[in-house]
């Protein structure tokens, strides 16, 4: 929960710098799990309303630091920011963005900077 609340409070819009495995990972995980959770409130009887309204502005507030997070990783694995667009390309694209996400970053200093952090808040 740490990696995902530092990415929040201080990397929301950070699209320079490099992310690592544990970052990017642990991100998407408590950002999975969060959705998971408001969708399944959000049908409920009654209360659905509520938590759906909570689910769409969670979605809406954090499309722009999930996009950042994943170009940083591309960084950290010395690819432009623009892979991600690699997506769009039908059946394949998301199979190679998410091999690019997987791999493991460039030891040292690469064209993005220096290494990423191994624990939040550095």
């Amino acid at each position: 929960m740490n990696w995902f609340i530092d990415v929040l409070k201080n990397k929301y819009a950070k699209f320079d710098g490099r992310a690592g495995r544990a970052e990017y990972w642990f991100f998407y995980l408590f950002y999975f799990i969060t959705t998971v959770v408001l969708f399944v409130l959000s049908m409920i009887p009654y209360a659905g309303l509520v938590f759906s309204l909570v689910l769409l502005v969670f979605a809406l507030g954090t499309i722009v630091p999930s996009i950042a997070a994943a170009v940083r990783r591309l960084h950290d694995t010395n690819r432009s920011g623009w892979w991600m667009l690699i997506c769009l390309v039908p059946f394949v694209g998301g199979i190679i963005l998410l091999v690019f996400l997987i791999l493991e970053g460039t030891a040292g200093d690469n064209n993005f900077g220096p290494p990423a952090p191994t624990a939040p808040g550095q």
